[in-house]
This record gives C-alpha cells, sequence and structure tokens, in this order.
C-alpha cells in the first residue's frame, strides 16, 4: 500500500476517533488509529496538518447537521469568557478557533500577564468557580508545563493558561512544524460574525 495512502487512511481513523470519542491528543489519535489498522512504521503516521483537514472532512460529511451550531456555541462561550477577561490580553486557540471543535471539546484561551496571582484575584473577586492546574506546551522544542485555570462550564471545560507578556510574539508550538493559531477578542468576535 502507497505511504500517501496509508497516512490518508491513518488521518480518516484518527479524526474519527477523535470526533467520535472526544480524543483531544492528535499523537494519541494516531497511534490509536495506526494501530487499529496494523500499522507499525512511525513515517507512515500523518501531521496534525493532515489530521485536522480529515477532521473537517469527517464533520462536514458527517455532522453537517450538527456541528455548526455546537461550534457557534462553544465560541459564544469562549468570547464571554475573554470578555470577562479582557484586561489580561486573551488570545482564543485550539478547536474552537480551527473550527474543529465539538461537543468533547474544551475551550482554550491564553492570558498575557506578569501575576498569575492578578487573574487568581480576579477569578476569586467575580466568585468565579475554578481549579487550578497545569498545560503542557512546546516552545522551541522543548516540553513545560505552565500553570492554568479551569473553568467548569455547562457544556464545556475553559482552561485559561497564563503567558508572560514577553511570549505574545512568540506562539508555542502545535508541532513542530507549525505555529499555535490564536485570535484576539476583535478577531474572535468578526469570526462568530461571519458564521
Amino acid at each position: 500500500m502507497k505511504s500517501d495512502t496509508i497516512r490518508e487512511r491513518v488521518a480518516q481513523l484518527a479524526a474519527q476517533l477523535i470526533h467520535e470519542h472526544g480524543i483531544q491528543d492528535f499523537a494519541l489519535a494516531k497511534r490509536k488509529a495506526a494501530r487499529q489498522l496494523g500499522i507499525a512504521e512511525a513515517h507512515h503516521l500523518p501531521g496534525n496538518i493532515e489530521i485536522e483537514a480529515a477532521l473537517k472532512d469527517y464533520q462536514a460529511l458527517f455532522h453537517a447537521d450538527t456541528h455548526p451550531a455546537i461550534l457557534q456555541q462553544l465560541r459564544g462561550i469562549a468570547i464571554e469568557t475573554m470578555e470577562m477577561l479582557k484586561e489580561f490580553s486573551p488570545y482564543l486557540t485550539g478547536s474552537v478557533l480551527n473550527g474543529t471543535a465539538n461537543e468533547h471539546s474544551d475551550i482554550q484561551i491564553e492570558l498575557f500577564t506578569d501575576n498569575e496571582k492578578d487573574v487568581e484575584l480576579f477569578l476569586l473577586n467575580q466568585n468565579i468557580q475554578f481549579k487550578q492546574g497545569q498545560r503542557q506546551i512546546t516552545h522551541q522544542g522543548i516540553r513545560k508545563q505552565i500553570p492554568c485555570f479551569i473553568m467548569n462550564k455547562p457544556i464545556c471545560d475553559v482552561y485559561i493558561t497564563i503567558h508572560a507578556p514577553s511570549r505574545i510574539r512568540n506562539a508555542p508550538r502545535a508541532n513542530a512544524n507549525e505555529a499555535l493559531k490564536r485570535a484576539s477578542l476583535n478577531q474572535a468576535l468578526a469570526l462568530i460574525k461571519a458564521n
């Protein structure tokens, strides 16, 4: 079987696993897909861009009747959260931004501030329930943990990661070959109005 055909089949099955089973880690989804297809060679595995494209195709083909409404609902929650946090320069990232979010997805918002305690105090003063945690990112090939606050909403979790203001120009990478996309509040508002 040709390498391109194998990559395509792995990407399609990974997309199905992501959408149907709520797997949010692309690397895990493609490993599971490869294992189910009996593919052991890593060079046959698709990249994240290929999986994202397959996921968009899968959603357009099998969930065209429900996906747009779910995506709009998640984007609405993201915008409400970003408006609440606007003093911390919020940016939307992840599947809610790129359009592949579904009912299993969380919302990812990045804040740029020198002091994560300011965010914590803000959330406490607003009587907002949250948990503190860590998220793993890759920056310049190095994986590291960064602080985050997790807000539980009725239909999803909102992850608010904290970055230094100097990092706003240096987007962490989704993988070694691509920059993680970000949208400011105005860009997110424009996105929701366009749909």
